[in-house]
């Protein structure tokens, strides 16, 4: 692979990485300044109570980090990695 194409991509997928974690910090804020709004929401519509939603919650954010860790930042440190080689 060609030393531009491998900084274009690792350009690419760090910021990727940078506008995925403004999204989370985006969802978070949001979440905390909205809870008291849609939990009652939530539980009339979907059947939760809150300690469902808070699980469910906890679940979105954890694999809203793992998918922002390992298909953006690990792919970008590996092609940062890669282009030093060459």
């Amino acid at each position: 692979m060609e030393r531009e194409k491998i900084i274009f991509l690792r350009n690419f997928f760090l910021r990727a990485f940078v506008v995925g974690i403004l999204f989370a910090l985006f969802y978070f804020i949001a979440t905390l300044a909205l809870w008291n709004n849609y939990s009652p929401w939530l539980a009339q519509w979907f059947k939760l109570d809150e300690k469902e939603l808070g699980a469910v919650t906890l679940n979105f954010f954890a694999n809203l980090r793992m998918v922002i860790v390992f298909f953006f930042l690990v792919p970008a440190l590996a092609l940062r990695w890669s282009a030093k080689k060459f």
